[in-house]
């Protein structure tokens, strides 16, 4: 049995959590993760303006199911007053933990002054968690990246003006802004910073299997790992992480059977949530990842705008399933 992390009040445990991630981790994504196994969740991006001026589909990104708790909601702002006003609101939808973007690096996010363009100036940072610490109702922690270019690596210095704020836990993804999604992930520098607070500090970055997931524990002494890309198609990435951390086994691959009967659940699960149109609509890229590598996917992938309707993703399933018995 894996032992607990304290986020604060909350009890975590210590195998693998869900990273943010706008436009892909929505309430059916966070949904299936947690199925098999993420020990923690974090909402889409919402908009502190957005929040505390009304926006109906802002508050629709506030909303958690009972079953994806511990939960936390995650704020994005370059404004202190804003964040503060906002993780007020928050309070109302009684999230675990909210948690302030500090690491985005998406151009349109970046040239307001937010996500990892935050790590420009640490001052500004320790402003804008402590008006989220001051307003909200639970613990806030704050997600950051290693810098914002190799020139600046300075996420040890962010971080200790984080922790003076009052948060209560640190995730870093080991990348600089520059970098985006390239290159590697650089784990010393969640180790550095891991030594230089006292509050738990979350490994991010280039954790795609359950082995990758343990060597960031090892390297980094993080107390939490979080997984991003890494669960692209392979929401059971959760469960091959909870049984190697507690054997030391690693568990097959699903049958092409298995994972088509995981992809149809959650096409069913996005329709639920966003009715068949649209939820098909965004389903497409999941089941681009979910087919990725078995035969035949790179046609059905330069069809993927054919797939408007539940029936369409069976059929996709079906056909794969069957495709797989006769190779066999």
């Amino acid at each position: 049995m894996l032992a607990n992390i304290s986020i604060g009040n909350v009890n975590i445990e210590q195998s693998a959590a869900l990273a943010p991630m706008a436009s892909v981790a929505d309430k059916a994504y966070r949904l299936m993760c947690k199925k098999f196994g993420a020990s923690y969740l974090v909402s889409e991006m919402i908009s502190a303006k957005g929040l505390v001026y009304g926006d109906k589909k802002t508050a629709v990104l506030c909303q958690i199911e009972a079953e994806e708790r511990p939960m936390a909601l995650q704020l994005f702002g370059e404004e202190a007053y804003y964040i503060g006003k906002a993780a007020d609101i928050l309070n109302k939808y009684q999230p675990d933990i909210i948690d302030i973007n500090m690491g985005c690096p998406v151009p349109k996010i970046v040239g307001n002054g937010s996500g990892s363009a935050i790590m420009r100036t640490p001052r500004l940072a320790y402003e804008i968690a402590r008006a989220a610490v001051e307003n909200a109702s639970c613990p806030v922690t704050a997600k950051i990246r290693a810098g914002w270019n190799s020139e600046s690596k300075n996420a040890v210095e962010v971080a200790k003006y984080l922790e003076e704020a009052g948060v209560s836990a640190i995730a870093v993804h080991g990348r600089t802004r520059d970098q985006f999604y390239s290159g590697r992930a650089d784990r010393e520098i969640i180790r550095q910073v891991k030594e230089a607070v006292s509050c738990p500090v979350i490994g991010n970055g280039d954790v795609d299997s359950a082995e990758d997931c343990k060597a960031m524990y090892e390297q980094t002494g993080c107390d939490l790992v979080m997984i991003g890309r890494g669960s692209y198609g392979r929401p059971w990435i959760f469960r091959e992480v909870k049984h190697y951390l507690e054997t030391g086994e690693l568990l097959p691959e699903p049958t092409v059977e298995e994972k088509m009967k995981i992809m149809i659940e959650h096409a069913e699960l996005l329709c639920r949530f966003k009715g068949e149109r649209q939820g098909i609509k965004e389903m497409r890229h999941n089941v681009a990842w979910y087919i990725k590598g078995m035969p035949g996917a790179a046609k059905i992938r330069g069809a993927s705008g054919e797939q408007n309707t539940l029936d369409d993703i069976r059929a996709i399933a079906e056909k794969l399933t069957e495709g797989d018995k006769e190779v066999r």
